[in-house]
């Protein structure tokens, strides 16, 4: 008997551990959201492109990093700017 394949988009269960660092794919996230773009399409382009990732994924990752403490340690700035921004969107909803 052969054991299933595991599921891509399943959560890395080692990357919840308390001292794991983070992925390369997070890092790369936080680095996409550290530059500024031109234009609309321009950042969706890169997200295909670099991360090989449809646009929806990459936010939902992009979403559940903001609330991870390794990411605020690894990018503070970054971090702490996405949050304020999430944080006004929901004031206004």
């Amino acid at each position: 008997m052969t054991a299933a394949a595991p599921d891509p988009d399943a959560p890395d269960p080692d990357a919840s551990a308390p001292d794991a660092a983070l992925s390369d794919q997070e890092r790369a996230v936080l680095a996409v959201e550290r530059q500024s773009w031109p234009g609309p399409g321009a950042k969706e382009r890169a997200i295909r492109e670099r991360l090989g990732m449809s646009p929806v994924r990459y936010f939902q990752l992009l979403n559940a990093l903001l609330d991870d403490r390794r990411a605020l340690e690894e990018d503070p700035v970054t971090v702490n700017r996405l949050r304020r921004v999430r944080e006004a969107r929901r004031d206004r909803r």
